[in-house]
Formats: C-alpha cells, sequence, structure tokens
C-alpha cells in the first residue's frame, strides 16, 4: 500500500474516532437532559403543586371550609399518579411533605401519612372528565346546609352564579368512602363542576387545585346571600330574556352549561336535574321556582305563607316578652 494511501486511512480512522465520541458525547448529553427534565424538572413541578395544596388547604380551614381533620384535596400530576392530602391531619396546617402519592389503581406509593379515605372519588372523577387535573372535596357551611334539608339550589337569581356556576346538582347520600360513595356523582359529572352531596359537603374539580376552589368559594357565598335573603322575602327571579341573556354571555365566554343544549328548557326552575329528585329527595320548597313555562309553583298566592307564620309568631313572642 502506498505512503499517501497509508495516510488517508489513519485520517479516516481518527476522523471516525473523533466521530464516535462525539456521538457518545451527544448521548450521555441527552441522557442527562432527560434526566434533568424528568427529575429536577418535574420534580419542581411537584413540589409547587404541593406547595398550593398546602395553601389551599389552609384556605379551606381559615372560612370554615374544613373543620378539625375534614376535607380533601388531590392533583393529577401526570398519566399515573396522584398526589393527594393525608388522612386524619388538619387541612390548615398541612406541609408538603405530608402528602401522598398515589396511582390511577388508588395505590399509595410514597409518603410517610395514610392517603385519604376518599380518593377513590377523586380517581372516579379524573377517569370520567379528562380536563380534570384537581378536585376538593369540603363542608362549606351554607351550602351543606342546602344538602342537609334537600333543597334544590335556585337559579336565575345572581349573574355570578349563572355564570361560575350555573347547575349545581345534589347527589344521594352514601357512605363516605369506597366505590359506591364515588359513583353517586356520576350521572352530574358532566353537567357540573361542582355537586353538594346529600349530608355530607360538596366536591369540585378542575384543571387546578385554585379553580377547583374557587367553585366551592362561590357556591357558598351565593348560598350564605340566599338564606339572608330568605328572611326578607320572596326572591325576586331573573325573566326569561335576561336568563337566556346570560346564557348567551356564558357562551361567548366559551363557557359550558348543560340549559344550552337542552331543549324546551326552562332556564330558571332547575329543569337540568329535575329527573333526579325522586331518587334524593331533593325539592323546591323554601325557594319556589318563578312562574313560568310549564312548571308552575303549588301556591298561586303572592304571599310566602312560611315567612308570614314565622313573622307572626316572631312578633306574638316579642309582645309577650314585652309584657314580662
Amino acid at each position: 500500500m502506498s505512503r499517501e494511501r497509508r495516510g488517508a486511512n489513519f485520517v479516516d480512522a481518527k476522523f471516525y474516532r473523533h466521530c464516535c465520541a462525539c456521538f457518545q458525547y451527544l448521548s450521555h448529553f441527552t441522557c442527562f437532559a432527560q434526566h434533568f427534565y424528568y427529575t429536577y424538572l418535574n420534580m419542581s413541578t411537584l413540589d409547587q403543586i404541593k406547595e398550593e395544596i398546602c395553601d389551599i388547604g389552609r384556605r379551606l380551614y381559615n372560612r370554615g371550609f374544613a373543620a378539625a381533620n375534614d376535607g380533601n384535596i388531590s392533583y393529577r400530576f401526570d398519566e399515573d399518579r396522584i398526589v393527594c392530602t393525608p388522612t386524619g391531619i388538619s387541612k390548615g396546617f398541612m406541609k408538603p411533605d405530608d402528602l401522598c402519592i398515589v396511582d390511577m389503581e388508588a395505590n399509595q406509593i410514597s409518603g410517610h401519612r395514610k392517603m385519604t379515605s376518599e380518593i377513590r372519588q377523586h380517581i372516579t372523577i379524573m377517569e370520567h372528565r379528562s380536563d380534570v387535573k384537581s378536585v376538593v372535596h369540603c363542608h362549606p357551611p351554607h351550602a351543606t346546609a342546602f344538602g342537609m334539608v334537600r333543597e334544590a339550589i335556585p337559579q336565575c337569581l345572581m349573574p355570578e352564579a349563572e355564570i361560575n356556576l350555573g347547575n349545581v346538582p345534589i347527589a344521594k347520600y352514601t357512605i363516605p368512602g369506597g366505590q359506591e360513595f364515588a359513583n353517586a356523582i356520576l350521572p352530574f359529572l358532566d353537567q357540573s363542576d361542582i355537586i353538594i352531596q346529600a349530608n355530607h359537603g360538596t366536591v369540585s374539580y378542575g384543571p387546578t387545585v385554585e379553580q377547583a376552589y374557587f367553585l366551592v368559594e362561590t357556591l357558598d357565598a351565593y348560598c350564605k346571600i340566599l338564606l339572608l335573603t330568605r328572611n326578607l322575602g320572596r326572591v325576586q327571579y331573573f325573566t326569561q330574556e335576561e336568563a337566556a341573556d346570560l346564557l348567551e354571555l356564558k357562551r361567548k365566554m366559551g363557557l359550558k352549561d348543560t340549559r344550552m343544549d337542552t331543549a324546551d328548557c326552562d332556564l330558571c326552575a332547575n329543569a337540568v336535574f329535575r329527573d333526579s329528585w325522586t331518587e334524593t329527595g331533593v325539592g323546591q320548597r323554601a325557594f319556589p321556582p318563578p312562574r313560568t313555562g310549564d312548571y308552575v309553583a303549588a301556591n298561586d298566592n303572592d304571599i310566602d305563607r312560611e315567612l308570614l307564620v314565622k313573622t307572626i309568631t316572631e312578633q306574638v313572642l316579642l309582645a309577650l316578652g314585652k309584657r314580662e
């Protein structure tokens, strides 16, 4: 072989070794980058989620939505894993290290505390609604009161409630925990983002922990206002035209409302969920619906008889007290 050819072979071999070294370096770098992304950045995101869950827990506790060890919160941070609050801990004093990691089969993967006993309900919601990342369950007093007496949440009274809440159903009572408890809310998951659980509390869900929480705050504030108005007199509902205008605004905002797709829907009479009332015992006793459409209140009289009796009784007791 000529000297020139041997020299060319040497250069080719040297170039080849350099190329191999470069590819090897790039391969290691790629592996490192992937490891950094999936481990450190993902961990950083998980840390942020844990901090947010603890922050929402404090808000629930401070507002009286979760007394003592009540309530639970979860967030699905990847396809197969959920971070959730543990059982037996005050939501107002949690630390990120207190939280648990579970899989979609309700098996606990990590955490020194035991996961919430109601995790199956969270998983059921997330499996049924692919858009849901977070679930918040708690016991907001005013909203829970409506669930105690099985009183349907009236509609067409406040623009904020119409836009931000829409239809709010009351699910039947079942013993908390277990799959039967989780399945009790299935009939309503596609129609609402917050559900009152009869004789229990509320469960709300959304793309973030804060958005799921805001639904609770909005609903309880609305229920508080409703209870205040009950002592003043009969509420004045929107007209069908005013209700329709709010639904159209909601549509333009890209928000969903089952009433938009329900034929011949009486917008202000809870028509969407009325079929479920027989099983749950829900009715419209404290807040009779407006007298429009096909559904007419049993009492055609403008006098609120229950309120009238209450007022007369209070005045009599007051008079008797003064005489003593």
